[in-house]
This record gives C-alpha cells, structure tokens and sequence, in this order.
C-alpha cells in the first residue's frame, strides 16, 4: 500500500502552521493561503506524530474550502499521512473521501465528453497534465473553469488513493460509511484502463462483519461463517481452510500457522515474507463457475440474501505467497455454526455443479 510522505527529522511547530492556513483560508487572501499552503505542506513532513495526530483532522477540514481546480489532493495527502502517524481516521474520513467521490465523477465526465467529441476509435488520453491545453478544454466543451475541473480530475485522481487508502484501511466504520457511495464510479473508472485504481477498488469492496454460506460439496456439509477485513481471495482461501479443515470439520490439508498469522495479525505486516500458502479447495460461486483466488470475497454472489460459496476438490495443486494483500487488515474468518443436513440441502439445492465439478450424493 502506498506511503504518502517520506518523514524528514526538523523542528517544527505544525498547530501554528495550520493556524495560519486556516485563518488566511477564512479570510479569502490567496497569497497568504499559497504560502501557509507551502508552509504545511513541508511542515507535514517534518513535523513529530504529536503533531500530526491533532492536525490530520484540522487538515482534513480544511479541504472543502478548497475548489476543485486547486491542490485539495496534495492537501488531503498531508491529511492522510496524518493518519498514518496516528490521527483519527473516522473523523478524517468524509472530507477526504468526499473529494475522492467528486474526482471520480469528474473523471468519468471527462472520459464521456471526450469520447463523445472524437471518432469511435479514439483512445482516451493518458491522466497526465500536459495533456491539458485549449485545445483540449474546447474538446470537453462547456464553461472553460468546468472543462478544467473536469480535465484535472481525469489527471489526479490516482492521487487521491494514498489518503484515501489511510483511512480506509483503518477503520471498518469509514468503509461501512462511505464505501459503498464510491465503489461503482471507482470500478467504473478503472474499467477505462487509464488509471491504477486497483488498491482503492479493492480497499471499497473489503467486506466487514459479512455472513457467508459455505457449503463443501465432497462432503455435503454446510457452514456459516462471518468473515472480514479479507482484501483478496487467496487469504479468505487461507482462512476457510483454517476454520474447517484445521477446526476437524472437513478432511485436507491446513494451512500452516505462520500462514494463518500472516493472514490474521492485528499488528500491522512489515515488509514481504518467503511464508507459501497451499490451495485446499476450489472456490466455486452458486452455478458452477470458478471464483478465483485473485478476486475478492465480494465477488462471492448473493443467493437468498446471504453470500453463498461452494468449495470442491481442487482441479490442480496451487500456492501462493502467504502475505495478506492490505498489510494494515487483519482479516478475519469465525465459524458461527455447522448447517443441519436439512439445511444443507436447501442451500446445495440451489447450486449447479458446473462444467467438471462433480456433484454431491
């Protein structure tokens, strides 16, 4: 996951910094904002986490105050990093992603307009803001200032995705909250193959005190499971495995116990580990197809108001590094109880074996 800054040993006295900023913003004199602008900018970066934990959230509040056209990413970055060195996420949460969501739009209206004012074949433009020219601005159509804003969104937007992320990935209330608002503009634009937007897309969609339906067809045996904080299907893999074969429930092969700490922690993971995971399933949706691993827990449909998940006996022998895919999640998977046989079979009831995967007896 990205780190927003690169921390620099000064003195600094950062609440007088974002004093001056907030008065000079209150008083609307753009010089005096430009300079306290440069002056929390670097102070920021060399300023002690004491400091930064009270400013992350005055930072945070500042960004409405800021238009569009001017360096609300840069300053919702000094915000995130505030996070990161300990500021409250949840009360920095809403103005930062909220400029996320107004990017994201604006993008995607940029992509729209683009596409409408050039041929079939014409190819969306790199987000870069040398791109950004009259003739360009004339292309977007519209009042110059909109076609801006429009155009410094399509370039900025993968920078909103570091502050961002550090409040997404510390707090299961900021994506209860707002993840579900931004996820579809996210998925959308990164559909577009212009930007990276994948840790951002895959910190929206983590799932968070979620019931899942297991069932394990070679045995035909049914499970729910609350699972969490999983960023990617190779670690839910990891901790079904964990909680049925490991737990007596199913035969197999269990995960090791670095594999599962790895996956588990709730101490954030430092730097990449050599651990391998091994496969003990097949994940399979509801009708047959595979779910891979690769993908997200969900991507897991939605039968009768519950995720339902169908594991089968892998096709082939499969592993992959053990380290979990958001190092600051520790993801979770709780088994809350063993399906009786009549229920069971309601829900294999509703499932199709697929081409190749064998049904139950």
């Amino acid at each position: 996951m990205p780190v927003i800054f690169r921390r620099k040993r000064k003195a600094s006295n950062l609440a007088a910094t974002v004093s001056e900023l907030e008065e000079a913003v209150a008083a609307r004199d753009g010089d005096r904002t430009g300079r306290a602008f440069t002056a929390v900018i670097n102070g920021v970066q060399s300023a002690s986490d004491a400091e930064r934990v009270p400013a992350g959230v005055r930072l945070a509040a500042l960004l409405p105050a800021f238009p569009p056209t001017g360096p609300r990413p840069l300053l919702a970055t000094a915000a995130g990093l505030c996070v990161e060195r300990g500021a409250d996420p949840v009360a920095c949460a809403e103005p930062i992603l909220d400029g996320v969501h107004q990017d994201l739009v604006d993008a995607l209206e940029f992509a729209r307009r683009w596409s409408a004012a050039g041929a079939a074949d014409d190819e969306l433009p790199e987000p870069d803001k040398k791109i950004i020219d009259d003739a360009l601005l004339a292309r977007l159509g519209g009042e110059a200032y909109e076609a801006t804003r429009l155009a410094l969104a399509w370039c900025s937007i993968e920078s909103w995705q570091p502050p961002a992320l550090a409040v997404l990935c510390r707090s299961a209330e900021v994506r209860r909250r707002h993840a579900s608002a931004l996820l579809p503009a996210c998925r959308e634009l990164s559909a577009l193959a212009r930007h990276d937007l994948k840790c951002l897309a895959h910190a929206l969609a983590v799932l968070d005190d979620e019931p899942l339906v297991v069932l394990h067809r070679p045995t035909g045996t049914g499970f729910e499971v609350r699972i969490g904080g999983i960023g990617i299907n190779f670690q839910l893999h990891t901790l079904l495995a964990h909680v049925l074969v490991g737990g007596g429930h199913i035969p197999g092969d269990a995960p090791s116990a670095e594999s599962v700490r790895l996956a588990t922690d709730p101490e954030p993971a430092r730097g990449r580990t050599r651990t391998i995971a091994t496969g003990a399933f097949e994940l399979l949706a509801p009708d047959g197809e595979r779910i891979w691993n690769e993908g997200l827990p969900d991507d897991i449909p939605v039968v009768e108001g519950r995720r339902l998940l169908v594991l089968d006996e892998p096709t082939y022998r499969r592993s992959w590094n053990a380290d979990r895919f958001f190092p600051l999640l520790p993801g979770t998977a709780e088994l809350t109880r063993v399906l009786t046989s009549d229920e069971t079979r309601t829900w294999f009831a509703r499932t199709s074996p697929g081409d190749g995967i064998r049904q139950t007896s």
